[in-house]
């Protein structure tokens, strides 16, 4: 069998999915999130695959910007974040925009040059998905 396409998770595998609360941290006046963007990060990922893993089996479909957003309130909520409406409304933002890991330009590059085709399988929304994909510049 020849292999002919190439298909990758977008979130965690082509994007950075602690860019949002890394870079949102960063910025002045953050110091309390600065003080725990690590976990709120990984808790806010955690919490958005098993709202879609229970969502999947338990009722009619949600949108994966909806469950983001619920899960974001969900790690804002734990860490002591929740109220914030400006920096809930700059990660929801920063999560339509992530960055691509740095490779990942190099690598879907030698993949094409090698005639092989490349394709994103993901619960992300075709216009979150199409958002990170034009503001990697990987399309």
């Amino acid at each position: 069998m020849t292999i002919t396409t190439c298909v990758f998770d977008a979130y965690g595998t082509l994007f950075d999915v602690a860019a949002a609360a890394r870079e949102a941290a960063r910025e002045p006046g953050q110091d309390r999130l600065a003080a725990v963007w690590p976990a709120l990060a990984e808790d806010w990922r955690r919490k958005q695959l098993e709202y879609t893993w229970a969502r999947a089996i338990t009722g009619p479909h949600q949108g994966f910007d909806a469950t983001t957003a619920d899960a974001l309130d969900w790690a804002l909520e734990l860490h002591g974040l929740a109220g914030n409406t400006a920096l809930r409304a700059q990660l929801l933002a920063a999560f339509d925009h992530l960055p691509a890991f740095l490779e990942v330009p190099g690598v879907l590059a030698t993949l094409a040059q090698s005639g092989l085709r490349c394709a994103i399988l993901s619960n992300g929304t075709p216009g979150m998905l199409a958002r990170m994909v034009d503001h990697a510049g990987i399309s």
